[in-house]
C-alpha cells in the first residue's frame, strides 16, 4: 500500500475542495499574461493564493507550450517549520491534493540519496506549505508527471547545486524554487528591497540572503548551476502583498521568474522538426495545383507511424482541418495526406483555391496518444479538463468528435468547450448520457509564421 503525504494547508492557503480549487487555478491561469518562453527552471511565490496565487500563475502559464514534455518536476522550497541539515527527502510514495495524488519519482531520489547532503524526514515534510501550495498549479498545467520534492533547511549554495546538476536532465525535467521576497516591510520600502533582489537574480548573482527571501538557498542554488549551464533569467512578474490582498503597512514581497536555456539542442530539434512537417504540408497541397513533386526526406522520425492534425487558416480564419486520431501510417504520409483533405475535403468549406494558397497559414499538430478519463457525471469530466493543455475525444453511440488544445483559445470555459464539441458531434449542447466518453491526448505544435 502507498505511503501517501497527506495534505497540510488545503482549506487554508488554498481551497480544500476540488471543484473550487480548479475553478481558481484556472481562472488565475487564464488570467496571466501570455508568455512565448521555454522554461528549464521557475521561481514562484508561496503563500496563500489570495495573495501570490496571481503571481505564481504568471510562471505556470508560461509552461504551456512545453507541458507534454515535461514528465519530472524537481520542487525545491525552504522548511518554515521543522530545521534540517541539507535537503530533505519526504518519506512518502506520493503527495495528495484536492485534485489527486502526485506520484514520487522515486528513482531520482534514489540517483541523490547518497549525497551527505541529502536526508529523509516525514516530520519536515509533514506540515511544510511552500512545497504543497505548488502541486495544484502543476497538475492544472502538466499533463503528466512526477515529483520530486526537496525541503531545503541549512546547506550552502554548492550543496544545492550538486543535488541539482544530478537531477538536471534534459527538457522532460523542470526545475521549481519556491520563495517569497522580503517579509513585513512597509510598502514603499519592500518594493525598493525586492527589487534590489530580483536584480541580483536576473543577473546571477549569489548568495541570495535569507533576509531578502526565504527561499535563498535553493534560489542561490540554482544561481549556481543557471551560470553552469547558460539559463538565462526572466522576470514574468514583481508584486507584493500590498497589490493583491492585503494592507501596504506591512507586506510580502513575490516575484515570479523564468529562467530559459540559450538554444538547448532539444529545442533547436524541435524546430527543424516542426520546419520539415510544415513544408511536407504545404509541398503536398502545392502539387495539387501542378507544381512538381518534392523529395520526401528519409529521416527515421518521419517514417515512424505519427497522428496529426493539419489546420489551414486564411487572413485569420479557419479555412480547413483534417487529421488522424491514432497514429495508423508513416509520419510523412499523414502530415501530406492530411494536409490535402484539409484543402480540397474538409466538408465545411469549399475546396481551396490555387489563387487562395498562397495567403493561407500551415499549422501542424502531432498528437500524443489519448488517454480515457475516468469520471462520475458531466461536473466531474469538467473539473478535470485543463484549458489549453488537453484536446478532447468525445464518443457516445456512433457520435465522435474532438477539439485540439488550440480550440481552448476561442472556448475558455470547459462548460463552453465541451457544449461546442457535443454541438460538432450533432448532439444538443446540453446532452449527457452514461454511455458518453471522453479521452484527452496533448499536441505539439508548429505553425508558419504570419506575413
Amino acid at each position: 500500500m502507498q505511503n501517501i503525504r497527506p495534505t497540510a494547508v488545503a482549506g487554508l492557503f488554498y481551497p480544500g475542495e476540488a471543484n473550487a480549487l480548479m475553478h481558481d487555478v484556472r481562472a488565475m491561469l487564464a488570467a496571466a499574461r501570455p508568455s512565448e518562453l521555454n522554461p528549464k527552471a521557475l521561481i514562484v511565490p508561496h503563500a496563500g493564493y489570495i495573495y501570490s496565487g496571481a503571481i505564481a500563475s504568471g510562471a505556470y502559464a508560461a509552461l504551456r507550450n512545453i507541458a507534454s514534455v515535461i514528465r519530472r518536476v524537481v520542487l525545491l522550497g525552504p522548511t518554515h517549520r521543522v530545521a534540517v541539515r541539507g535537503l530533505a527527502l519526504p518519506d512518502a510514495d506520493a503527495f495528495a491534493t484536492p485534485l489527486g495524488n502526485v506520484q514520487i519519482d522515486l528513482a531520482a531520489a534514489q540517483a541523490i540519496a547518497h549525497l551527505p547532503q541529502v536526508t529523509v524526514s516525514a516530520q519536515v515534510h509533514a506540515q511544510e506549505h511552500s512545497l504543497e501550495v505548488q502541486l495544484p498549479f502543476l497538475q492544472s498545467v502538466l499533463p503528466d508527471f512526477k515529483l520530486l520534492p526537496l525541503a531545503v533547511g541549512t546547506a550552502s549554495a554548492d550543496e544545492v547545486a550538486e543535488v541539482l546538476e544530478i537531477l538536471w536532465g534534459g527538457g522532460e525535467t523542470l526545475i521549481v524554487i519556491s520563495s517569497d521576497l522580503s517579509h513585513y516591510l512597509p510598502y514603499s520600502t519592500a518594493q525598493r528591497v525586492d527589487n534590489e533582489t530580483v536584480q541580483s537574480i536576473l543577473k546571477l548573482r549569489q548568495p541570495i540572503a535569507h533576509d531578502r527571501a526565504c527561499g535563498g538557498t535553493p534560489i542561490s542554488g540554482l544561481i549556481v548551476a543557471a551560470n553552469k549551464h547558460h539559463l538565462t533569467p526572466h522576470l514574468l512578474d514583481l508584486r507584493n502583498s500590498g497589490d493583491t490582498a492585503g494592507s501596504r503597512d506591512q507586506v510580502v514581497g513575490y516575484a515570479a521568474i523564468a529562467f530559459t536555456q540559450d538554444e538547448p539542442e532539444t529545442q533547436a530539434e524541435h524546430r527543424e522538426h516542426g520546419r520539415i512537417l510544415l513544408q511536407l504540408a504545404r509541398d503536398a497541397i502545392a502539387e495539387q495545383f501542378g507544381s512538381a513533386r518534392q523529395n520526401i526526406p528519409q529521416a527515421g522520425w518521419l517514417q515512424e507511424p505519427g497522428a496529426t492534425f493539419v489546420t489551414l487558416t486564411s487572413h485569420g480564419q479557419l479555412r480547413g482541418c483534417i487529421g488522424s486520431l491514432e497514429a495508423h501510417r508513416p509520419l510523412a504520409e499523414d502530415v501530406r495526406r492530411n494536409a490535402v483533405a484539409a484543402a480540397l475535403h474538409d466538408p465545411r468549406f469549399l475546396p481551396l483555391a490555387a489563387e487562395e494558397f498562397a495567403e493561407v497559414v500551415v499549422e501542424v499538430s502531432l498528437l500524443a496518444p489519448a488517454q480515457p478519463m475516468q469520471f462520475r457525471d458531466e461536473l466531474d469530466a469538467l473539473t478535470q479538463l485543463r484549458p489549453g493543455v488537453d484536446g478532447v475525444i468525445f464518443e457516445y453511440d456512433g457520435y465522435r468528435s474532438t477539439f485540439l488544445p488550440q480550440v481552448w483559445e476561442n472556448l475558455a470555459q470547459p462548460r463552453q468547450f465541451l457544449a461546442m464539441l457535443k454541438r460538432k458531434a450533432g448532439l444538443p449542447d446540453d446532452f449527457w448520457a452514461e454511455g458518453v466518453k471522453l479521452s484527452r491526448y496533448t499536441v505539439e505544435k508548429w505553425s508558419e509564421k504570419k506575413t
